[in-house]
C-alpha cells in the first residue's frame, strides 16, 4: 500500500512532487519496496518521464530514485529498468556533475546484474559514449567511467563482444594515460582503470593494441615511480593501484617474453622496495610481486644476472618462508636463475642457499617440496661440489623420506643417486 501510495503522490504531479520522490527514493532502499514498485502499473514510465522532464530539480531527484533501483541484486529489478538505459547514455555529456555521476553509476550497477542490459546497451553505442566521457577533466566523472568499463569487462560474453570494442575506440591509450598518471592526478581513477587493463589482459589472448601504445614501459616506469614515492610520502591508497599494474606488467610479459623490455635494472630494485614496504600491512602485495619476478627472470638472462649483481639475492631468500605461495613463487624465481648454468649457481650458493634449503623438504606442502628438488636437481647438475655439501648438511635423510611420496619420488631418487656419485665420476 505505502507504495502505491507513493507512486500515486509523484504521478499527480502536485506541487509537492520533488518532496513525494524525495520519500519515494528513501523508500526504494529496501530489496522487498524495490521489487514492489517495479511490479506496480506504470511505476518505471513515471520515472522515466520525470527523469527526462525539463524541470532539472525533479531529474536529478528522479535520477537518484533509478540508482537506488539499479542497486537491486534482482534481475528482474534490473531488467524493469531496461526502458531507461537509452536516456541514461544521453545524458552522460549531461548538464550538471553530480547528475553525469549518478547516471554513470546507475548504468554500472544494471550492467553487472543483467545480461539483457548489457546486450541492449552495446548496439546503443554505450562504448563510444564511455570513449567520449573518459576525455573529461572532472576526476569524479572519471571514476565513475572506470567502473561502468571495469563491470562490462568482467562480464562473461566480455572476451566476445565487449573486449574487442573497447579495443577497437580510444578507450585504451586513454585508460593508459590515466593509469599512468595515477601519482598526480586521481587515484581513484587510476585504480579503476588499472583493473580495466588487466580484465583486457588476462581475458584477451592477444594483447597488440596495448602492446603497441607502448603499455609495458609506461607500466615499467610508474612502478619505478611509486617506488620512489612509497617510502615517503605515498599517497593514500597507492597499494590499490600497484596491485593491478603488476598484474598487467606480469601478463603481458609473459605473453611477449621479456624482449623489447628495455631491461633495466631498476625495475627488480623498484620491486623489492615495493615488496619490503608493503610486507607488513599489505602482504598480499609479496606474491604479486614474486609473479612479477618469475616473469621477468623466466626466458631472461639479463633479468638473472641483475637479480645477483644488484645484491638482491639475500631479500629474495628472506622471503622463502613468508607464505606458501611465496615459497613456491621464490623457489621457482631461484630455479630459473639456476637454469642458467654453472656460473649462476655458483654465485646462488655463495650465500648460505643449502642450509636454508633443507627444512622446506619437510614441508606438507607438495609443490613446495618439488620445487625445492627441483633447484637442488639443477644445482647438483652444474655444482656437482654441492651435492656433497648438502650430505654434509645432512641432505641425504631430507630426500630419503620422500622415496615413498608418490608424485616426488622418482625426483627423490635421481638426487640420491647424484649425492651418492663420487665427485668427478
Amino acid at each position: 500500500g505505502q507504495v502505491l501510495e507513493l507512486l500515486r503522490a509523484v504521478q499527480r504531479g502536485s506541487e509537492d512532487r520533488k518532496r513525494s520522490l524525495g520519500r519515494l527514493r528513501w523508500a526504494l532502499q529496501n530489496e522487498e519496496t524495490q521489487q514492489k514498485f517495479v511490479r506496480l502499473d506504470g511505476s518505471i514510465r513515471t520515472l522515466t518521464g520525470l527523469f527526462t522532464s525539463s524541470l532539472a530539480e525533479l531529474q536529478l531527484e528522479a535520477a537518484r530514485c533509478l540508482h537506488e533501483l539499479s542497486h537491486s541484486s534482482v534481475p528482474t529489478v534490473a531488467e524493469a529498468c531496461l526502458p531507461v538505459t537509452s536516456y541514461l547514455l544521453t545524458y552522460l555529456s549531461g548538464h550538471s556533475l553530480e547528475f553525469t555521476e549518478l547516471c554513470l553509476y546507475t548504468l554500472g550497477n544494471l550492467v553487472v546484474e543483467s545480461e539483457a542490459v548489457r546486450k541492449q546497451l552495446l548496439p546503443q553505442g554505450i562504448i563510444p559514449v564511455l570513449a567520449s566521457c573518459i576525455q573529461s577533466p572532472h576526476e569524479a566523472v572519471l571514476e565513475g567511467v572506470g567502473y561502468v568499463l571495469s563491470q562490462l569487462l568482467q562480464a562473461k560474453e566480455a572476451p566476445t563482444e565487449i573486449i574487442p570494442l573497447v579495443l577497437d575506440s580510444v578507450l585504451p591509450q586513454h585508460m593508459l594515460r590515466l593509469v599512468c598518471s595515477g601519482l598526480k592526478a586521481g587515484m581513484g581513477a587510476a585504480v579503476e582503470f588499472a583493473w580495466c587493463l588487466h580484465y583486457i589482459i588476462c581475458r584477451h589472448n592477444t594483447n597488440t593494441v596495448l602492446l603497441a601504445l607502448g603499455a609495458v614501459p609506461a607500466l615499467t616506469s610508474l612502478l619505478l615511480d611509486l617506488a620512489s614515492e612509497i617510502p615517503q610520502d605515498a599517497p593514500e591508497g597507492v597499494e590499490l593501484l600497484v596491485c593491478p599494474v603488476l598484474r598487467c606488467l606480469s601478463n603481458l610479459l609473459a605473453e611477449m617474453g621479456c624482449q623489447g623490455q628495455g631491461q633495466d635494472g631498476r625495475l627488480l630494485i623498484a620491486l623489492f622496495l615495493i615488496l619490503q614496504c608493503f610486507l607488513q600491512q599489505h602482504p598480499f602485495l609479496v606474491q604479486e610481486c614474486l609473479w612479477l619476478l618469475n616473469n621477468l627472470t623466466a626466458d631472461d638472462p639479463f633479468f638473472c644476472s641483475a637479480l645477483l649483481s644488484l645484491d638482491l639475492l639475500l631479500a629474495l631468500l628472506q622471503l622463502l618462508t613468508f607464505s606458501q605461495m611465496a615459497t613456491v613463487l621464490v623457489l621457482t624465481v631461484l630455479c630459473n636463475i639456476a637454469e642458467k648454468g654453472p656460473f649462476q649457481c655458483q654465485r646462488l650458493l655463495r650465500q648460505p642457499l643449502l642450509p636454508r634449503l633443507l627444512p622446506l623438504l619437510t614441508l606438507p606442502n607438495p609443490e613446495a617440496v618439488g620445487q625445492c628438488l627441483e633447484l637442488l636437481h639443477l644445482l647438483f647438475l652444474h655444482c656437482p661440489e654441492a651435492a656433497a655439501d648438502f650430505t654434509r648438511h645432512g641432505g641425504h635423510q631430507a630426500l630419503e623420506q620422500h622415496q615413498s611420496t608418490p608424485e616426488l619420488q622418482e625426483r627423490a631418487q635421481a638426487l640420491l643417486d647424484m649425492v651418492r656419485q663420487p665427485p668427478g665420476a
